[in-house]
């Protein structure tokens, strides 16, 4: 066990600072203070931070940290760290750490006793789930899938069951890709995009995954994308097995004390059919 007192020293500590998702407005203002008061800033690309602190005229220098360096560049953070200094990490948008940059240094200055710092501040996750109109807990955030197809299904099949509201990223050039994927595995949810979070064109896309497939069929989407979507429901996390024909699983259901309007529906969620096709097997029509 470990005890961490955040501010007993006023030096040598990590500082992890969330960064504006687009507007630079939602910088805070202590998030500004602690870069200005930092004797070095990590970042994930210089380039993009440098234009962030040229806004706030903050003259501290950078290291770059990202996921091709932080094998090489983390013990020379913890060097400088030991030394009694302080270091504020940035990734080029929202949280550090969060599909982004930063777990790694966490990690080494836990193991070596050097105070972690998290800052408060935007996320695109949270703020798009909140507008979202979607259940806002239990929520779980995802990040990025797969790119490739196959990988991609089969992370799908293993969150199929998942009741909470799903929080995803992806680029705008794969959504519709995605999407596709998640009607053939989960069939047709409730699903919210939200583009362009906290910039003059931001925008939600809300309805069925149908819906918006078809939507994105003569509309192309730009910026990067938060994806949320309906969790399954809970009768379908409860039923492993489907044994039997449609109108059987029916009765089944029927006998469990289930309404037959009830039943019928949960079937056709089941098999991803319409209702009228269910309810005309199970009649015999």
């Amino acid at each position: 066990m470990k005890s961490q007192k955040s501010f007993a020293e006023a030096v040598g500590a990590l500082y992890l600072v969330p960064t504006p998702i687009g507007n630079l407005e939602d910088m805070t203002f202590r998030a500004v203070k602690t870069l200005q008061e930092a004797d070095l800033i990590a970042s994930e690309d210089t380039r993009n931070t440098q234009k962030l602190l040229n806004h706030f005229e903050i003259k501290v220098p950078q290291k770059s940290l990202h996921e091709h360096n932080y094998n090489e560049r983390i013990p020379e953070l913890i060097r400088f760290l030991k030394s009694g200094q302080s270091i504020a990490q940035v990734s080029d948008a929202g949280m550090p750490s969060i599909s982004d940059p930063g777990h790694e240094l966490v990690v080494a200055c836990i193991n070596e006793d050097i105070p972690v710092i998290a800052l408060p501040g935007a996320t695109a996750g949270m703020t798009a789930l909140i507008a979202s109109g979607l259940l806002p807990q239990p929520f779980y955030f995802y990040g990025f899938l797969q790119r490739k197809r196959s990988a991609q299904k089969k992370e799908l099949e293993e969150l199929k069951k998942q009741t909470a509201t799903l929080i995803f990223y992806e680029s705008p050039h794969r959504v519709k890709e995605t999407l596709k994927n998640m009607n053939g595995v989960w069939g047709n949810r409730e699903v919210v995009i939200c583009r362009e979070l906290t910039k003059l064109y931001e925008e939600y896309l809300r309805g069925t995954t149908e819906e918006l497939l078809t939507y994105l069929e003569d509309h192309t989407l730009k910026g990067e994308c938060c994806l949320l979507v309906a969790g399954a429901d809970e009768v379908e996390e409860a039923d492993e097995v489907f044994e039997g024909t449609l109108k059987e699983q029916v009765e089944a259901l029927i006998v469990a004390g289930q309404p037959s309007k009830e039943a019928i529906k949960t079937v056709a969620k089941r098999h991803n059919l319409k209702k009228q096709e269910v309810y005309k097997e199970y009649h015999e029509l």
